[in-house]
């Protein structure tokens, strides 16, 4: 009975050992296998960034929120250009209808649909007034935001909470409204305005600081959640873009020390890199595009306070307003 227990045992041993083996080996290859993947991926990188293609945009259609003014509204006239068909949204129907003219001035195909993008049953009955008078919107940019510019004592609850609403929920919204399309067609690209302010602090846009890193956080997120799926996502894209200072109205007293080095941004130049950055489905830009480098290689790499020392010389920012 002994001797008959010890071979069971000894066998079990040898299993375990041979599916030990087994497994060791699986991962040996499984690792060859994902260095052989990533040099390959690095490569093809390398390769788009020297000799980079664009993708043909006509008849896609493109829906800008907040494109009333400023850059939305320069997105819009130029999407249009390029055969685009322009969904306009805007709360603002004054400044949506004038967009709406400009467009329409230039032969561009547009439509304009008023809609409150922190409101979320109001973004998903817009998404269905879409579908049913333009078509499946392929092309999404989440531009609508507000920059409460003061010391972080000095912003009001409300305040805040508009900001959190338009600058995080109104992105979340629009992004639960328009992606299931985008998913049953495996097509489609979304574009995200994050900010300089996504990428590192700055004074009297405490809130708003953290609402474009959460911006930034969302479109990393959806990115990982969307390549972890099981089906096959690849022709959805993703954009997110870092402006520094771009004259819309919004931030009203710029502090800028070296002005011909970092210069304000006209919202037409911003617009021309944003698009630009969609056709060649980069993933994140800066605007100016240099910024992308100095603050992922230099700013990120080196102790805080050093970075501190550098952020006093250029003395840069924005200086409190109402």
């Amino acid at each position: 009975m002994c001797e008959l227990q010890n071979e069971i045992f000894g066998s079990g041993h040898r299993t375990v050992t041979i599916v030990a083996e087994d497994t060791i080996i699986s991962l040996v290859f499984e690792f060859l296998w994902t260095l052989i993947r990533f040099h390959y991926e690095v490569v093809k990188g390398i390769i788009r960034w020297l000799f980079p293609t664009e993708k043909d945009i006509t008849g896609e259609i493109v829906l800008i929120t907040g494109a009333g003014h400023g850059m939305g509204r320069e997105m819009a006239l130029r999407f249009a250009r390029l055969g685009a068909i322009v969904v306009s949204v805007d709360i603002n129907p004054a400044g949506n209808e004038e967009t709406y003219k400009m467009v329409k001035e230039e032969k561009g195909r547009i439509y304009k649909f008023e809609c409150d993008v922190t409101d979320r049953a109001a973004v998903m009955a817009l998404a269905q007034r879409v579908k049913k008078d333009v078509g499946e919107v392929s092309i999404l940019v989440n531009n609508a935001g507000i920059m409460p510019c003061n010391p972080i004592l000095q912003q009001t609850e409300k305040e805040i909470r508009l900001l959190n609403d338009l600058n995080i929920n109104g992105n979340i919204w629009m992004i639960q409204a328009f992606l299931p399309s985008m998913i049953e067609r495996n097509h489609g690209h979304i574009v995200a305005m994050s900010s300089m302010a996504g990428l590192m602090g700055l004074g009297n846009l405490v809130p708003y600081c953290g609402s474009k890193y959460a911006v930034r956080g969302l479109m990393d997120a959806l990115a990982a959640e969307l390549h972890e799926d099981p089906r096959d996502l690849s022709g959805i894209k993703f954009t997110t873009i870092f402006p520094y200072i771009v004259d819309t109205g919004l931030c009203k007293k710029p502090r800028i020390r070296f002005q011909k080095v970092m210069k304000i941004v006209d919202p037409g130049e911003a617009a021309d890199i944003i698009i630009d950055s969609v056709r060649k489905e980069l993933m994140e830009v800066t605007i100016p595009k240099d910024l992308h480098y100095m603050n992922r290689y230099v700013y990120r790499l080196i102790p805080y306070n050093a970075a501190c020392v550098w952020q006093d010389f250029f003395n840069t920012g924005c200086d409190a307003h109402n």
